[in-house]
Parts: structure tokens; C-alpha cells; sequence
């Protein structure tokens, strides 16, 4: 069995321009992130060094300038950018993506997606 590494980015809450309806139009909602990283193990000695590791804030504030750059109308089709992002990184081997809507149903703490993606080349030799 081959080694993993998970880097987690858990309960980023961001004010996004999301949803198809008229009133999401206007403004910003409260959007709940949770990213999880499945990334290749080490395979020199770790040296303490941030350029050694797919550093997590590097991720959130890329994953905020998405979210900044303009209106999206689906949680899925932000979910998506946010694997598509997180998977530019070579040693990203697979992202775990749950993108939850926290106002827009009154009756329910959220509404939202979950998605899985991993690299193409991963897929072919499964």
C-alpha cells in the first residue's frame, strides 16, 4: 500500500456572489469550504521548509480570489474550480471538495455539494 499525506482546510467560511436566483444575484452569502488534499509522502528528509509542502494558506487565498473574481451560479461549478486549483500542484494526487451554501434554506444549517477528483494519469491505473 503506498503512503499518503492529507493536507485539510476545514469550515473556511467566505461571503460569496453564488446561487441562480435573483436575490444571490445582489451581494454576498456565507459559503462554508472544506478541502481535503491527498498528497504524495516525502520523499527526502523534510527539512522544515514551506517549499517542501503544499502550504494551505497558499490554497485559501487562491480559493478566495476565485471565489472574489465575480458572480458563479452553481456550489458545484465552485467546487470543481476549487479541485481544478488544488490539483495544479504536482504532489496533489487527489482533492476531496464540499462547498455548503449557509443561508439558503432557513430550515436546513446548509445546502450544498461534496466532489472527489484525482489526477487523470491516477484514473488510468486504477
Amino acid at each position: 500500500m503506498n503512503a499518503r499525506d492529507r493536507v485539510i482546510i476545514r469550515d473556511l467560511v467566505v461571503g460569496a456572489k453564488l446561487g441562480i436566483y435573483t436575490h444571490e444575484r445582489h451581494g454576498t452569502q456565507p459559503v462554508r469550504l472544506n478541502i481535503e488534499l491527498e498528497v504524495a509522502p516525502h520523499h527526502a528528509p523534510l527539512q522544515d521548509a514551506i517549499g517542501q509542502v503544499v502550504d494551505y494558506e497558499t490554497v485559501v487565498r487562491r480559493v478566495q480570489a476565485i471565489v472574489a473574481a465575480g458572480h458563479i451560479n452553481l456550489v458545484e461549478t465552485l467546487a470543481e474550480r476549487v479541485a481544478a486549483l488544488c490539483l495544479e500542484d504536482e504532489r496533489v494526487l487527489s482533492a476531496r471538495i464540499r462547498v455548503e451554501k449557509l443561508a439558503a434554506i432557513p430550515e436546513a444549517a446548509s445546502v450544498g455539494v461534496e466532489i472527489f477528483r484525482s489526477r487523470p494519469e491516477l484514473r488510468k491505473g486504477a
